[in-house]
């Protein structure tokens, strides 16, 4: 009778392991996002939530070379890997056509979160779908923009301070203009500097990815670049092909021809960043996110470094990047990811958040009167986003964006044709994507 006893015991204790087990898992979640600093900050950050609500984070961290792929894979499939996503600013419109993500107005308004709480710009792109309708498909969660970084020390020499007042008539100092970006790639380009040979910049050229796109916005935007009439929505010809547009096409072109390091001709973030603090150029552009890291770096940071806004030319402008946080629909905890949503929009978990390394969109960090003095590149930061614009957020945009890279990097990096018929094709590949689509 002992024995029986005993094994029944066992048998109860087994089930209420197993339930307490189940219980545990029912009380956690996964967050879904690209594998770099600002995620690594996020985990530091979610351990408050944990804290208060009794739930355990999961993080899915995909590196950027993969994470697109990844990540739309496990929307298309309706995958219940991810409760949380932190979605590239392009991913808006699939999101919420495709029914991948659950739409935010009504726990918004229940739980007294304001979009007018975020900056405008990042609420536009990250949150909005149709754009700029009250439709809110994301809470913004990771403000970003393309801008740049310039060894300062290098720029602080008097030999050469002097020798290039000489030479172009100016200040050698953060440009103003891609013209003076130019001169200055030019100045450093073969340049020896400390016993090494270094080069002017390093520029986006990735082809595979996402990569020349943007580097090559950064330059089409300052220029006026348009992707369609504002007047006429998917109106591109004489817009995206425009006389401007292909001079700051040629202008890209001519900085990776004149002032890029050997061998750069498919390269992205990653990349940029080790022929930059391996000491092998004057300049790299690159998303504000990465500064942070930069600032800390033992090589190259402190007062090595400094930062400066993408430059303007006709007029200032920059390439957006940054995502919002959504609720995946296909998720069973859509509840906790919910109350996740509204922990994270608590103004004093914003300013923690942007105090770890992440950017934070929330007007209660951004407008404070201390808040350019929080960082080197803060300052820069706000100016870049009160310029943003990016790239289309239409559902097809992994076509459009397809069709952009190969138009881009044939002409920039494998000589093919001129930037006007590069511009051309592109402008006839986008019309046969949205006759596809049927918003032709």
């Amino acid at each position: 009778m002992k024995a029986f006893t005993t094994a029944v015991a066992a048998g109860v204790l087994a089930v209420a392991a197993s339930a307490g087990t189940a219980q545990a898992q029912d009380k956690e979640l996964t967050l879904c996002w690209a594998a770099w600093d600002p995620a690594n900050a996020l985990a530091e950050l979610s351990k408050d939530f944990t804290a208060e609500s009794g739930i355990e984070m999961n993080f899915e961290f995909v590196p950027w070379t993969n994470f697109a792929d990844r990540m739309l894979n496990e929307l298309n499939s309706g995958g219940k890997l991810c409760d949380l996503m932190i979605g590239d600013s392009q991913w808006i419109g699939g999101g919420a056509t495709y029914g991948h993500y659950v739409r935010l107005n009504d726990f918004f308004d229940a739980n007294d979160i304001s979009m007018d709480d975020f900056l405008p710009a990042t609420v536009y792109a990250y949150s909005t779908w149709p754009k700029g309708a009250p439709e809110y498909w994301a809470l913004p969660a990771m403000g970003d923009a393309l801008g740049w970084v310039y060894r300062k020390d290098w720029f602080a020499r008097p030999e050469l301070q002097e020798e290039f007042k000489s030479t172009y008539g100016y200040d050698l100092a953060p440009p103003e203009n891609w013209n003076q970006l130019m001169d200055i790639g030019k100045f450093f380009q073969g340049r020896e500097i400390d016993g090494k040979t270094v080069y002017g910049m390093a520029i986006y050229t990735e082809r595979g990815s996402e990569g020349i796109t943007m580097g090559a916005t950064s330059a089409l935007y300052p220029w006026g670049f348009e992707y369609q009439n504002p007047d006429k929505p998917y109106d591109m010809q004489g817009y995206v092909n425009s006389p401007a547009a292909v001079e700051a096409l040629e202008f890209y072109k001519e900085l990776y021809e004149c002032c890029s390091p050997p061998g750069h001709s498919d390269s992205y973030m990653v990349a940029n960043l080790d022929v930059y603090k391996s000491g092998q150029v004057a300049m790299q552009m690159n998303w504000f996110a990465f500064f942070p890291g930069i600032a800390k770096d033992e090589d190259v940071g402190g007062d090595k470094s400094g930062f400066f806004v993408n430059p303007s030319q006709k007029i200032a402008a920059s390439t957006l990047g940054g995502q919002g946080i959504s609720v995946v629909s296909y998720s069973d905890k859509q509840d906790m990811a919910l109350e996740y949503i509204k922990w994270f929009a608590n103004p004093e978990v914003q300013k923690k958040w942007w105090s770890l390394g992440g950017y934070s969109c929330h007007v209660a960090v951004l407008d404070d009167p201390n808040f350019a003095s929080t960082a080197p590149f803060a300052a820069d930061f706000l100016k870049a986003m009160s310029g943003v614009k990016d790239f289309w957020q239409e559902p097809t945009y992994a076509e459009l964006l397809q069709s952009m890279q190969k138009r881009i990097h044939d002409y920039v990096v494998a000589d093919q044709g001129t930037a006007q018929e590069a511009l051309d094709k592109l402008v006839d590949d986008w019309t046969i994507v949205f006759e596809d689509d049927g918003k032709l």
